[in-house]
């Protein structure tokens, strides 16, 4: 469910109405803070916390309570004095300051910013008092930091997502108990950064946009199937990858590669007849590789799913009817979407189009689509899923999945460093895998962006660079993305 910032503060009020204290709420909501936190970094370093008068700085005291009895050395300061803090603020500071501090350096070099300033109830530009702390968060930004936010970077709005003047730069936001509007507006896009959403259970609203959700690991969990013991490979799922021409033989190998690492049975690699010996070379030695016939297509060959686009070229056209007329369920991306732009766009697909995922990025959904240009990126979605049917992965930095009778969903995972080549294919690959396992289209492309952005997390562990991560290094980390959703993460 997603709230505006009064139906938020309703809800609390609502709660606390009926005898519940908000202490102890606080108190949770600080610790899923600090645990969320310690998913990003794992090993205890320095976290500087900047704490307002209100509430939001209490659980930020709360978030670096638990980060120092986790073997954190954490540092706070505050906006002003003491007396001025909110009461149960105030109480917070002082549990905060009878902690004994950690001695001697962390065992990590990481320095984690938590931003407390401000909470969803503050309007307009950060006061003086203010804007001094926010700068400092972000010239240690710009050292390296890693800014998390408590349920919105302070500066935002909390309903419009407009950032004003000084606002918080946050690679994090840890939003508590329910998204707020303002997270998931495009304007407010690099200031939020990638999204946490804390569970507090015991904040109901019977309000809200039901229209929209985001995509977290508590609720995708139920979407993957659970393998039985006597599964065999057939019934894991055949995919079909028809993809690679010369010079682009690449995008062929990494699409195979995201079906295997995503947990398809058998893969099949259907390329370009003067490829075929660059693919076959290349690829994974599981997978298994064909010259792709047009004239005679996949008939005779049994697969659940199709995979269609990645590394084909001008030879897109070749495979058009597998994109146009296969009854089976079909990923659409790269090379095939641009060969619809072409011939007519998405009308090519509404025969088809419970059977179609269509996995655009702005710049090919601006080609197949013309109306791209005109609105937001959720008005652009809910406008081609109304109109045309098909199920739509409309790439990006927050990623929107859109079907018919479904919410747009946001996805909430993922860093700048997958800025680079191949991920789509990776991420084709994977949504074929998922729908050969008998995932539905809306579910296998929630499933596989939530997947591929954790991934990447994943990637990054050993040094938490933002650049130099790989498409094939993302494709490595997918067993283990998996198997973190079943567990469950943030």
């Amino acid at each position: 469910m997603i709230l505006t910032c009064s139906q938020m503060q309703a809800a609390e009020k609502a709660l606390f109405a009926t005898g519940v204290e908000a202490r102890p709420l606080m108190e949770k909501a600080g610790l899923g803070c600090a645990e969320a936190i310690r998913q990003f970094f794992p090993g205890p370093g320095l976290a500087m916390v900047f704490a307002g008068r209100g509430h939001n700085g209490g659980d930020a005291l709360v978030a670096g309570r638990w980060l120092r009895a986790r073997g954190w050395q954490v540092v706070a300061r505050l906006t002003g004095p003491v007396e001025e803090l909110a009461p149960l603020t105030r109480l917070q500071w002082e549990l905060f300051e009878e902690e004994p501090e950690i001695s001697g350096c962390p065992a990590s070099p990481d320095v984690v910013v938590i931003d407390g300033l401000l909470g969803i109830g503050a309007r307009g530009p950060l006061r003086e008092s203010l804007s001094a702390p926010a700068r400092e968060m972000a010239r240690l930004r710009a050292l390296g930091a890693r800014v998390f936010a408590i349920d919105i970077p302070s500066g935002v709005d909390g309903d419009s997502g407009e950032p004003h003047p000084g606002a918080v730069t946050a690679d994090v936001t840890l939003a508590i108990g329910h998204l707020k509007t303002g997270l998931l507006e495009d304007r407010a896009l690099d200031h939020v950064g990638r999204l946490v959403r804390i569970p507090l259970p015991e904040i109901v609203s019977g309000e809200g946009d039901a229209s929209r959700t985001t995509l977290h690991a508590e609720s995708l969990r139920e979407w993957l199937p659970v393998r039985s013991y006597g599964l065999h490979k057939s019934a894991a799922g055949r995919v079909g990858i028809v993809a690679g021409s010369p010079g682009m033989t690449g995008a062929a190998c990494l699409a195979a590669l995201g079906a295997l690492r995503g947990g398809a049975g058998l893969v099949t690699v259907y390329c370009h007849p003067e490829a075929f010996p660059v693919v076959a070379s290349k690829a994974a030695p599981e997978v298994m590789v064909r010259p792709f016939d047009p004239v005679a297509g996949l008939a005779g060959i049994e697969v659940h799913a199709l995979g269609v686009g990645p590394g084909l070229g001008e030879w897109a056209e070749a495979a058009r009817t597998l994109v146009t007329e296969s009854p089976l369920p079909v990923v659409v991306d790269a090379d095939s979407l641009n060969d619809l732009a072409r011939v007519g766009g998405l009308k090519r697909l509404e025969a088809v189009a419970d059977r179609r995922l269509v996995t655009p990025h702005p710049g090919e959904l601006a080609r197949l689509w013309p109306g791209a240009g005109n609105g937001t990126r959720l008005e652009v979605t809910r406008a081609v899923v109304e109109r045309h049917g098909v199920v739509l992965l409309h790439k990006g930095s927050r990623t929107l999945i859109g079907a018919p009778g479904q919410p747009v969903a946001y996805n909430s995972t993922g860093h700048p460093g997958m800025a680079t080549g191949g991920i789509g294919d990776v991420l084709t690959g994977l949504c074929s895998a998922l729908a050969a396992g008998g995932v539905p289209l809306y579910q296998a492309a929630c499933l596989g962006s939530w997947l591929v952005g954790y991934a990447a997390e994943l990637a990054l562990l050993p040094d938490r660079a933002g650049e130099g991560v790989s498409a094939g290094d993302v494709a490595g980390c997918l067993p283990c993305a998996i198997r973190h959703l079943r567990r469950g993460v943030f």
